[in-house]
């Protein structure tokens, strides 16, 4: 068969106590009792976009990264172990979970479904090892995870775990719990100043300032490859919006990449904000809300009733299965009405992060909104990697109201003062700043990134 040599992430996860539990039990019991347990945890770690490999009674190994790569796998591996923790939780079953990145030998064409290993090296040895030194109902991460992950995930650190086998102790965190979707991005901006991106910030100034001024539509597209910039400048533009006189309504969505019913997952975002709905609320509780805000932006009680129940599924009080009948474009022309309601009542800046993961419902929508919203203060600020262009190449074309902003690489004299700006020094020997810009190719996200691991580590 043949290997190749890849960068995954490993995750185990085992139930406390079992094994002592077992003993008393006929094997009948003991099936009775880990199909569902398997059945749950298969479907979560599959549902994250991860590989089951192997199931050895009561313990779970899985793959991220292979056969199938994201660029994401370690937050996706987390964010499954986290799912897997608290459904245990819920159900009073204890477990642990220990997660890896790092390189491994991976058996190409292999059907972990027929018994056959998918990945090996030390990254699974290593996994294995956090899972055995977790707390109960503990998430333990190596650094490697840990790094690509710790602007999604909140993590406590941990003493190091002695891992049997190892030269050195393992550097471990506890992931806590996955950060809020939207405004991860620009948590560690606030202290720096905007380089490079000031035309493109003009921007979208000029297209807040047309839509109200004009009272009209208009939709802009940020493009551009992942750290390059796009969630910053969406961020710059929360700035401009929360200093001006006027009050301007903001709300905000993203796209997931995963997940079972994320078709309009970043509209239900800002439906929900805009209701004030949470995640803890009844059907009953969030049923109150969503009528009370629909009924607050129209008038018209026969309109305002025909809307809220379009909007429904979006709060998650009807089975999102509706929206894709028949009735999609009386659907799409509710939430459009809804959306010229709260503009026409104040500016309204409706932004949809990670455009490129979007279903075509989605777009579709978006698309309509842009061509059909009238009347009203509605600025569209869409965020999106090239992939979105290759899957709809016209995408804002033909619209006198849309404007696509393609986010080129920084210069590097541009680089070289935000890797300042994050160092606090002004002048670096110029061989680590040779180095510095040679690894950042321009990307402001990757120029962070390693400034911050050279001040940590003291070497280029």
């Amino acid at each position: 068969m043949l290997e190749e040599r890849k960068v995954v992430t490993c995750l185990f996860c085992d139930l406390v106590g079992f094994t002592a539990r077992a003993e008393r039990l006929d094997p009948e019991d003991v099936r009775a009792l880990l199909a569902p347990y398997h059945a749950r945890v298969r479907a979560d770690l599959e549902r994250h976009g991860g590989t089951v490999e192997k199931f050895i009674g009561d313990a779970v190994m899985a793959v991220f990264g292979a056969p199938v790569a994201h660029e994401d796998d370690p937050e996706r591996a987390v964010r499954a172990a986290l799912a897997i923790r608290d459904a245990a939780h819920e159900e009073g079953i204890e477990l642990r979970v220990g997660i890896a990145t790092g390189e491994a030998l991976v058996a190409l064409g292999a059907r972990p479904a027929e018994g056959e290993g998918l990945a090996s090296g030390d990254v699974v040895n290593t996994a294995a090892r956090l899972q055995s030194a977790a707390p109960v109902y503990g998430v333990l991460v190596g650094e490697t995870t840990y790094r690509a992950t710790r602007r999604a995930i909140e993590y406590r650190e941990v003493e190091p775990v002695a891992a049997k086998g190892k030269a050195e102790p393992v550097v471990a965190w506890e992931a806590v719990e996955a950060r809020a979707r939207f405004g991860t991005e620009v948590l560690d901006y606030a202290a720096g100043g905007l380089v490079g991106r000031e035309r493109e910030l003009d921007v979208l100034r000029s297209a807040l300032a047309r839509v109200r001024t004009e009272r009209s539509s208009h939709l802009v597209t940020l493009v551009g490859v992942p750290g390059i910039g796009k969630s910053r400048l969406v961020h710059e533009l929360s700035l401009i919006a929360d200093a001006d006189s006027e009050l301007i309504t903001w709300r905000q969505g993203r796209c997931l990449a995963y997940g079972e019913g994320v078709t309009f997952w970043a509209l239900a975002e800002i439906v929900k904000a805009q209701a004030g709905i949470l995640e803890g609320d009844t059907d009953a509780a969030a049923g109150e809300k969503l009528h009370s805000t629909v009924a607050d932006v129209l008038a018209d009680s026969q309109e305002a009733a025909w809307i809220e129940a379009r909007l429904r599924p979006l709060a998650g009080l009807e089975a999102e299965a509706e929206i894709a009948s028949d009735r999609r474009g009386e659907s799409f022309a509710a939430w459009r009405r809804f959306f010229e309601a709260l503009a026409d009542q104040r500016t309204l800046i409706a932004v949809f992060e990670d455009l490129q993961w979007a279903d075509n419902g989605l777009l579709d929508f978006l698309d309509e909104l842009a061509d059909w919203a009238a009347g009203v203060p509605l600025l569209l600020l869409c965020t999106a990697r090239p992939e979105l262009l290759s899957r709809r190449p016209a995408w804002g074309g033909g619209k006198l109201n849309a404007t696509t902003v393609a986010l080129a690489p920084l210069s590097d004299a541009e680089t070289a003062l935000l890797i300042a700006h994050v160092l606090e020094r002004s002048v670096l020997p110029a061989e680590t700043q040779r180095s510095l810009l040679e690894r950042a190719e321009g990307n402001p996200l990757y120029a962070e990134q390693f400034a911050l691991l050279y001040a940590e580590r003291g070497s280029a």
